[in-house]
């Protein structure tokens, strides 16, 4: 009968599960933080939007970049796009928004010419 060793089983040692437990704390508080700042921008979108002291000029543009910022924080937080692996949905994703650009202004172009 063969020799086996049991650490080789999948089990961690205490350093590896201290490690682990310290990650994982880690990432949820990431996850906390992230979460109350997408409640304080939108917020702020909220504010900007009901309140009648902020023109609507300078309202449309701000909800805008409100809203970009959080879809940025959201793909890097919240899908994980920060790990690694990542490279390829990125780049297909800023392919499609590069194209989507290239649509939009080809289209303007057609009808305002």
């Amino acid at each position: 009968m063969a020799n086996v060793n049991h650490t080789s089983h999948g089990r961690h040692t205490v350093d590896e599960t201290i490690r682990d437990k310290q990650a994982e704390k880690k990432e949820n508080m990431q996850l906390y933080v992230s979460f109350a700042l997408m409640i304080v921008l939108t917020a702020m979108a909220f504010v900007a939007v009901a309140s009648e002291q902020i023109p609507a000029g300078f309202a449309v543009p701000f909800i805008l970049l409100l809203a970009c910022i959080q879809f940025i924080l959201q793909l890097f937080i919240f899908m994980h796009l920060n790990e690694k692996g990542s490279e390829y949905p990125i780049l297909f994703m800023f392919s499609g928004v590069f194209v989507a650009i290239l649509t939009i202004a080809a289209l303007m172009l057609l009808i305002w010419w």
